[in-house]
């Protein structure tokens, strides 16, 4: 029989608007700075890769991108892990701290002709302390809100994951295009990446003090319930290897997708030769479309269920992404370009939003900010942090433009099987079975 995990309670007052702020602006203007790298990867290749070919020193730069990845599941074990223990408020703290050490760090860094050598290795430093943050991001603030959400908006409200996350993408097109308008490309490669970095670093202070008003959501259980039984981590973990091994399979799917729809800006750059405004606007379209659609596919998870809602689009993406990009290639208009990403981009981010939630809700409190975060950094730090110079390597061995879609598509298809295989796990779903979760038990694991 199908269970539910997460500890149920009774009603709860809606969250203070300061509350979703402080944990959901944060986690959006952190990844506006992590990815505000991606965009802008052209200029930063020739400020701190000036040797060789362009594609030489575009791949060097993307490489750099990549290795923050390598950090992001030692910052899932140690602040995920921490916010297991000590609890999700600190977690969240840390994590932002050091990602605005990162921020300023990087945007200040001299450019090769000033330092040599030792500039390609600052920025790499930063990288890697950006990774480390963020991978112990997701887990702390995915808890957070799962346990202060009520159980009948919980897709709603972890959608707020993804949500802010593409904001912090449109905000950082509206950026780009902007810079892109008015300043010309030798402006854009001397000092506006790092107009673009500082912006969003200006704005860390403000994220601290919203995240030091949260309250504490570890522990607050329902005063009936027993208190946990202590076990050793790996112990806690075992019964929920399913859901780990199937996470990571549609995670993995979700973060390849998610690159390559980013590397679009550079894909339009480097290989369509289009001009910068346009490539830049490509990231409004995507952020813009992604954050509405990733919130309606919250809500539409809490009334029907997680599977369908992310099964049936799941589908429909594999079977669109080939055509779009052929469209992309072979259509050389701009709605065509917009409307191909627009149609992928809106897949993606309806599928995206349950996997999340599934994975949150199957898993107990007691690991269940840590678990997260691994499962998350791992799936990223391998295909998130590669997917980028994959996919330009590919387009350079193959000559083929079609190649990203290829690459996608797989990813795509494996992420669906495990969908299939996954266990339903939204309350309305339950509650239709006839199981009616008791606040007073603790969480069970699910059976195997």
């Amino acid at each position: 029989m199908s269970t539910i995990t997460l500890t149920e309670t009774p009603p709860r007052r809606s969250i203070p608007l300061r509350h979703v702020m402080a944990v959901f602006v944060g986690n959006g203007l952190e990844f506006y700075d992590f990815l505000t790298f991606s965009y802008f990867a052209v200029y930063i290749a020739r400020t701190f890769y000036p040797g060789g070919s362009a594609s030489a020193g575009l791949l060097a730069t993307l490489a750099t991108f990549g290795a923050g990845f390598l950090t992001r599941p030692i910052g899932a074990i140690v602040i995920g892990r921490m916010g297991d223990k000590i609890g999700r408020k600190p977690a969240m703290v840390i994590s932002f701290t050091l990602m605005g050490v990162a921020i300023v760090g990087l945007a200040l860094t001299p450019s090769y002709a000033m330092i040599g050598p030792a500039a390609p290795i600052l920025v790499l430093v930063f990288r890697l302390v950006q990774g480390f943050a963020l991978g112990g991001e997701v887990g702390p603030t995915t808890a957070f809100m799962a346990e202060a959400a009520p159980p009948n908006r919980r897709g709603l409200y972890l959608s707020m994951q993804y949500a802010t996350q593409d904001a912090a993408i449109l905000v950082a097109g509206l950026v780009g295009t902007t810079l892109a308008a008015h300043l010309s490309a030798q402006q854009l490669q001397d000092w506006g990446w790092r107009a673009a970095l500082l912006l969003g670093a200006a704005i860390v202070p403000f994220g601290l003090l919203l995240r030091r008003t949260l309250p504490e959501t570890l522990g607050h259980t329902h005063p009936e319930e027993p208190a946990p039984v202590a076990q050793a981590a790996p112990r806690r973990a075992r019964p929920y290897l399913r859901i780990v091994v199937l996470g990571l399979m549609m995670l993995t799917a979700g973060t390849i997708g998610s690159y390559t729809l980013n590397y679009m800006t550079t894909y339009a750059l480097d290989t369509l030769h289009l001009p910068a405004t346009l490539a830049f606007s490509l990231l409004i379209l995507n952020g813009g479309v992604s954050m509405c659609f990733e919130a309606l596919s919250g809500w539409l998870s809490d009334k029907f269920g997680r599977k369908p809602v992310m099964i049936i689009p799941g589908v429909l993406l594999v079977l669109a992404i080939l055509p779009c990009f052929w469209v992309i290639d072979h259509v050389h208009s701009v709605a065509a370009l917009y409307g191909a990403e627009a149609v992928m981009a809106i897949l993606a981010a309806v599928s995206a939003v349950p996997v999340i939630v599934t994975i949150t809700e199957t898993l107990p409190a007691s690991i269940r900010s840590g678990a997260v975060a691994m499962i998350y950094a791992f799936a990223i730090s391998i295909f998130g942090g590669s997917t980028q110079f994959v996919i330009k390597l590919l387009i350079d061995r193959t000559g083929n433009p079609l190649a990203p879609a290829y690459y996608w598509t797989a990813a795509a298809i494996r992420g669906v099987i495990a969908m299939s295989l996954v266990k339903e796990s939204a309350p309305v779903k339950q509650r239709h079975s006839g199981y009616a979760p008791n606040p007073a038990s603790p969480a069970t694991p699910p059976s195997t």
